[in-house]
C-alpha cells in the first residue's frame, strides 16, 4: 500500500489504514483515541466500552496486523483501553478524573510529578529502588504517593508492611493506605497474596487507570509508579495517557540487562516520555566487616557507560546490601531509618531525581 522510499509515515497514514480494518459494523479509525508516530513506529490507543474489552480483541489484532502489512511502518503496537463509568465500589465517575480527548494525558488533580520507575528486564531490584526512592522523597520533604503498577506481580504491598483491603469514604472513591508518611495502592491489596491475577491485556489497562485516577491521592508534590518490566501493554498505558514527568530506568551492570535499558530509554523516546537518568543497582558489594573493599559481582560501571552512550544521565550506584534486601522483605524498607548506611545511596539518589524534575 505505500512505500517506504517516499516521505515518512504519519498519523494521517496510520488513519488511511485503520478506516479499512471493520469488525461488523465498527472501524478501527472510529475508535482510535491517540496514534503516535516516531521513526517509522506507530502505536495506536483504541477506545471501547468496558462490556467489549474481549469482543474487540479481534479488532485490535487486525488493526495491528494491517498497519504491519501496509508497508508504511516498520512497527506496530495496538492497545484497547476504556474508562470505566463506575469505580470498584460502585457511584459515578469521581470529580478527579479528567476525560480524556485526543492528545491529552490525565494526571490526577493535586498531583503535581508522576514519576515511573522502569525496568527492561525483571530481577534487578526495581520495586526496592521504587519503594526507597519514593521513601527517600518523603524524607527530603515532599509529598508523596506510591502506586504498584505490576497487575500481575504486585509487590509493593509487601514491601511497604501495607495490610487490608482499601476502604472509600463516599462510595465512589477509593482511600489509599498510608505508612511512613506515603500513600499507597496496590492491585495486590484486592486480592489474597496467593491469587494469580490472570487478566488479559484490556483489563489490566483498566484496572491501572482505575488505580491512577479512582484514588484518593490528594495534594502530592510526587506520585512514583512501580512499572512492571519490560515494555509492555502497562508502560505504553501509562506512557500514552498519564500526564508523565519522566521516567527512572533501573538496571544492574550486567550486559544481558544494559540490552534491555536500550530498548526502555528508545520506547521512552517514542512515546515522548522524559527519561531522568538511569541508576544501577546492586553495582557492588561490601564485605561485611569491611567499609572499603567494593567486589563487583555483576560487573563495574555498566549502566554509567550505556548512560554516557545514550547521552542520558546516571543518577548512581545502589550497592547489594543485605539490609536493602532484609527491609523490603520485612515491610521496613532501608529508608525507614534515614540515618542508617543503607538508606544514604537512596537519599542522594532521590536528590539527583528531584533536581531533574525540577529541570524538566
Amino acid at each position: 500500500m505505500f512505500s517506504r522510499s517516499k516521505k515518512p509515515a504519519s498519523e494521517a497514514d496510520a488513519r488511511s489504514v485503520l478506516k479499512g480494518v471493520r469488525i461488523g459494523d465498527i472501524s478501527a479509525d472510529e475508535c482510535v483515541e491517540d496514534i503516535i508516530v516516531r521513526e517509522s513506529q506507530v502505536i495506536v490507543t483504541l477506545g471501547v466500552a468496558p462490556e467489549q474489552a474481549a469482543s474487540m480483541e479481534p479488532l485490535r489484532l487486525a488493526a495491528e496486523k494491517a498497519l504491519l502489512e501496509s508497508g508504511a511502518f516498520s512497527g506496530a503496537s495496538v492497545t484497547l483501553t476504556h474508562h470505566r463509568e463506575e469505580t470498584p465500589h460502585g457511584g459515578e465517575t469521581p470529580p478527579q478524573r479528567t476525560p480524556k480527548t485526543p492528545g491529552q494525558r490525565i494526571r490526577p488533580d493535586g498531583v503535581e510529578n508522576i514519576i515511573l520507575v522502569a525496568s527492561g528486564k525483571g530481577g534487578v531490584g526495581k520495586s526496592t529502588v521504587a519503594v526507597n526512592l519514593a521513601l527517600a522523597l518523603n524524607a527530603l520533604g515532599k509529598r508523596v504517593g506510591l502506586l504498584d503498577a505490576d497487575i500481575h506481580g504486585p509487590s509493593i504491598a509487601l514491601m511497604m508492611g501495607l495490610e487490608g483491603k482499601p476502604e472509600t469514604s463516599d462510595g465512589k472513591t477509593i482511600l489509599p493506605k498510608e505508612k511512613y508518611g506515603l500513600r499507597c495502592m496496590s492491585i495486590g491489596l484486592m486480592t489474597t497474596p496467593d491469587t494469580a491475577v490472570i487478566w488479559r491485556g484490556p483489563m489490566v489497562q483498566s484496572a491501572l487507570m482505575q488505580l491512577l485516577g479512582d484514588v484518593e491521592w490528594g495534594e502530592l508534590d510526587v506520585l512514583v509508579i512501580d512499572l512492571p518490566p519490560g515494555t509492555g501493554d502497562v508502560q505504553l498505558t501509562l506512557s500514552q495517557q498519564a500526564d508523565v514527568t519522566g521516567a527512572v530506568i533501573v538496571s544492574t551492570p550486567q550486559e544481558v540487562a544494559l540490552l534491555d535499558v536500550r530498548r526502555s530509554i528508545n520506547m521512552f523516546a517514542r512515546v515522548e516520555v522524559p527519561v531522568l537518568g538511569v541508576v544501577e543497582n546492586m553495582a557492588y558489594f561490601v564485605a561485611p566487616g569491611s567499609s572499603d573493599e567494593r567486589r563487583y559481582i555483576f560487573g563495574q560501571g555498566g549502566a554509567r557507560r550505556l548512560a554516557d552512550e545514550m547521552s542520558v544521565a546516571f543518577l548512581g550506584e545502589i550497592p547489594l546490601m543485605e539490609e536493602i534486601c532484609a527491609g523490603v522483605d520485612s515491610g521496613a524498607p532501608a529508608l525507614t531509618k534515614p540515618d542508617s548506611i543503607e538508606a544514604k545511596p537512596f537519599l542522594e539518589l532521590a536528590q539527583k531525581v528531584w533536581e531533574r524534575v525540577q529541570e524538566s
